[in-house]
């Protein structure tokens, strides 16, 4: 395993609760006018490798700049947290969670790491990964949808919850209201949330870092068609459909869709369900919300959290944020 602290895992999620919340979603979300697929669906072991490829485009900064916040600030969030527990939401490969868990061990104060992802096998090999690079770390890991599972990750004194890579931005503004509320529902005296916003900026620069030139970004959108055909048996012709970009001003949010080609029927043979898409229809895969500082302040406010502190990169296009209790 690792020559540290052995890794602990508590399993809250396995793999028939992840097969059955793609049915439901893909019930649910095809069925409608708009139809829609939650985000989280891209990430099977393809479209996570097209992630990684995503983030070292040149039209993709906000991996680059969260990373720059990190680096910059990582001292000041340790010292104003002094957090003995982190807890990680969506930790995937934790790969930034080192200079998080490199700045409290600076200041002494960490003792605690606990990675929660809905992936049993990544989650495993991120903890055994820090397990043996920080081997007096104590690392918990626990598969679980941290959406579903919030309120059962463990808890001690000073802790600090980490939601980064600005994946706030993929939940519509009630899911995010409830989501906040929830975070503050299970902080104590002493705790903090750290989260990861990506800002608003000039249109053109948003659209391009969700439609980069390379086609990335692209393959990355059809894949989510590929993993309901394996999962649900569905016969999605990833030819007849094609990326599309958009920014929602009223919204304050990108949408990626996938549009329909032409007119075709889809099957999906777990479901006995048959989807007919009309030619131009689209399927809504992702939203990613930007905000401002003021908006991330007033959603904390009415989740019952206070904004504490407030770091950007130099070039002011990605935040992240502390919020504490009150």
């Amino acid at each position: 395993m690792t020559d540290g602290t052995p890794v602990h895992i508590t399993r809250q999620h396995t793999d028939v609760d992840t097969a059955e919340a793609l049915a439901n979603d893909v019930r649910a979300g095809l069925s409608g006018a708009q139809k829609t697929l939650p985000p989280k669906w891209f990430y099977d072991a393809v479209g996570s490798e097209l992630f990684e490829q995503i983030t070292r485009l040149p039209e993709y900064y906000p991996t680059r700049r969260e990373r720059e916040v990190l680096e910059r600030h990582g001292a000041d969030i340790a010292q104003q947290t002094r957090a003995q527990t982190l807890v990680e939401l969506g930790s995937g490969s934790s790969e930034k969670t080192r200079l998080l868990l490199d700045a409290l061990t600076f200041e002494g104060t960490i003792r605690r790491y606990v990675p929660v992802d809905v992936s049993d096998s990544a989650l495993i090999a991120a903890a055994e990964a820090c397990a043996g690079e920080y081997p007096r770390l104590e690392v918990h890991g626990v598969v679980a949808d941290f959406v579903t599972h919030l309120e059962v990750l463990p808890s001690g004194p000073a802790r600090l919850v980490a939601f980064l890579g600005g994946t706030i931005g993929n939940f519509e503004p009630a899911a995010r209201a409830d989501f906040l509320s929830r975070i503050a529902s299970t902080l104590r005296p002493g705790d903090a949330f750290l989260l990861g916003t990506d800002l608003v900026k000039d249109v053109d620069r948003l659209v391009r870092a969700y439609d980069d030139a390379a086609g990335v970004t692209a393959a990355f959108n059809l894949n989510v068609l590929a993993v309901v055909n394996r999962e649900l048996g569905a016969d999605f012709d990833l030819d007849a459909f094609a990326h599309e970009a958009r920014w929602d001003a009223e919204n304050a949010w990108i949408e990626m869709h996938l549009r329909s080609l032409r007119e075709q029927t889809v099957h999906v043979k777990a479901l006995d369900l048959d989807l007919h898409f009309a030619e131009g229809e689209t399927l809504r895969t992702e939203i990613s919300a930007k905000f401002t500082r003021d908006r991330v302040a007033a959603e904390y406010a009415a989740a019952g959290l206070r904004l504490a502190a407030w770091w950007t990169d130099s070039a002011g296009d990605y935040a992240l944020s502390l919020a504490v209790p009150g």
